[in-house]
């Protein structure tokens, strides 16, 4: 009745009182389902992942596991914070998902999985992003170049897949003019090989303008040092 009534917390305490004493009975799955299902319902994520996931190991073969290994899932997706704070919650999600999809093609969950899916997705695509750009915030260049890099590596598909390449192209326009004459050349060089890539893929951007601005910034150096070497 409690349960019915939508009191979580009054029917998780009756629900344990008497977890004992239907252990190892027919009613043992059923009852363990409903206290990890209470807590669930009650936002109280921690313990139901912790719960669900104990579930499936012991009644893999009851009548409740899909409900159980579908609610395990959603207990990550709701603990996954914000594109800013640490993703190991999404990456478990993620994971929880894609093997529930796995097993259960035909179930009616399939359809809002795989927009979650999509979503955590898009998260860790934004965390990389996030985590590239605070080193081209603060000035460190040269970092900024491997974490933009890698973000691209790791996340090919990334909606911010432009705006990355162009401030690889910044980031190392930026560092070699800052850099010591004997690396300029070298850093200028890299930038200009990042320009040509993304110039390539997108041609129509609205930053053409300006990274031709800084190309040709980096030939006129390039020239200049080419004709004093020669001197």
């Amino acid at each position: 009745e409690l349960y019915d009534a939508g009191k979580w917390s009054k029917a998780i305490t009756l629900l344990q009182n008497v977890e004992n004493y239907y252990s190892g009975t027919s009613k043992a799955d059923t009852l363990s389902f409903y206290i990890a299902r209470a807590h669930f319902k009650n936002r109280s994520y921690d313990t139901a992942s912790e719960l669900f996931d104990t579930y499936r190991r012991t009644f893999g073969r009851s009548p409740f596991i899909e409900d159980a290994e579908g609610m395990y899932a959603m207990c990550f997706y709701y603990l996954s914070p914000g594109p800013s704070r640490d993703q190991t919650m999404t990456g478990h999600a993620l994971i929880a998902i894609n093997e529930f999809m796995s097993r259960y093609p035909q179930s009616d969950r399939v359809e809002n999985f795989r927009k979650i899916n999509t979503e955590l997705t898009e998260r860790l695509h934004e965390k990389a992003y996030l985590n590239a750009y605070t080193y081209y915030k603060t000035g460190k260049y040269k970092s900024a170049i491997v974490a933009f890099k890698n973000a691209l590596k790791q996340y090919p598909e990334s909606k911010r897949r432009e705006e990355i390449m162009y401030l690889i192209v910044d980031s190392g326009y930026r560092l070699a003019s800052n850099s010591i004459s004997e690396k300029q050349t070298d850093r200028y060089l890299s930038m200009l090989d990042s320009y040509l890539s993304f110039k390539e893929e997108f041609p129509e951007s609205t930053h053409i303008k300006s990274l031709d601005r800084m190309a040709q910034q980096a030939r006129d150096y390039l020239d200049r040092n080419n004709k004093d070497n020669n001197i």
